[in-house]
């Protein structure tokens, strides 16, 4: 039996490798796969997963993303909207950036014109809409201590939401493990507002060199997706996978990596079950040895 569709309102790609969208390069197909770049292009395209009967799934940049190899049978959407504006208030300014903005290049950007608060964001990959999901932080900083709000489409509605609606803990948010809504499309973060201060544009230059050296010791070569598990309160999920006596440990096109032990990396052709064994492997050794429960940091669809 062939199943019919109302023709949707943007252009579609069909059976679309997500190996193609994520930082890992790995991960099975999606039945659709499409890019929107506006509040009103996600409206109409989740009228139409919704008419069609498809499930829907928003991503960011996909770097905190894993596609089982039996891929997805829905609709998987990655808003691409970047614009960004900057209302300055005397020392202090707020930042409204897209979320299909970098996040990087947004930190670098801000830093260039004399404004604060983003470099720990240096090299951060993703978008800041994926950054203000899972509520990205690093090196002292982090997005919940800028928020001030984000705008929302929830259903066809756009809504704006205070800092504190997000309920953000360590890596978490009101959104971030939610529940999919029984129908209808999930809710889309369409832009953040961001509170910045005024700094000397050379200090934050280097200050993120400074990160960025950092940064590129401990990040190993090749594929990945950056940290794989959660922190645990009070310790590093690297340090408990290295002692557990995993680094370099191997399954398939997948190692977790030697320089840190707390990213899987990819190193050609590994399929998203060789990211999946590695996972799971590293889950049971640290929860026998060490009785701590690591939580993904990743999300797998």
């Amino acid at each position: 039996m062939i199943t019919t569709y109302p023709a949707p309102p943007i252009p579609l790609a069909e059976h679309e490798p997500m190996a193609r969208h994520t930082s890992w390069r790995a991960g099975g197909p999606a039945r659709y796969y499409a890019e929107v770049q506006s509040a009103d292009e996600a409206r109409a395209l989740a009228a139409w997963a919704g008419a069609a009967g498809l499930e829907l799934i928003w991503v960011g940049g996909g770097t905190n993303l894993l596609v089982r190899d039996a891929g997805f049978p829905g609709l998987v959407a990655r808003y691409r909207a970047q614009a960004w504006q900057i209302a300055e208030q005397g020392e202090m300014a707020t930042l409204r950036a897209e979320a299909g903005a970098p996040m990087a290049g947004t930190a670098r950007r801000m830093g260039a014109m004399g404004w604060a608060g983003l470099e720990w964001a240096e090299g951060v990959p993703g978008t800041v809409g994926g950054a203000v999901f899972g509520n990205a932080g690093c090196y002292g900083g982090d997005i919940a201590g800028l928020l001030e709000r984000v705008e929302m489409l929830v259903g066809d509605v756009v809504e704006e939401w205070p800092a504190e609606r997000m309920a953000y803990g360590y890596r978490s948010s009101a959104l971030k493990g939610a529940a999919a809504p029984a129908s209808g499309a999930p809710p889309l973060i369409l832009a953040a507002s961001l509170r910045l201060r005024r700094g000397d544009p050379a200090e934050l230059a280097a200050a993120m060199a400074g990160i960025a050296a950092q940064r590129k010791g401990k990040t190993p070569v090749g594929s990945s997706c950056g940290s794989v598990f959660q922190n645990p309160p009070g310790q590093s999920a690297g340090q408990l996978i290295e002692r557990a006596g995993l680094k370099g440990r191997r399954i398939g096109g997948a190692e977790i990596s030697q320089r840190h032990a707390n990213y899987i990396v990819n190193l050609g052709g590994a399929s998203g079950e060789d990211i999946l064994g590695l996972i799971a492997t590293a889950h049971e050794a640290v929860r026998s040895q060490f009785g701590v429960d690591l939580e993904l940091e990743v999300r797998v669809i």
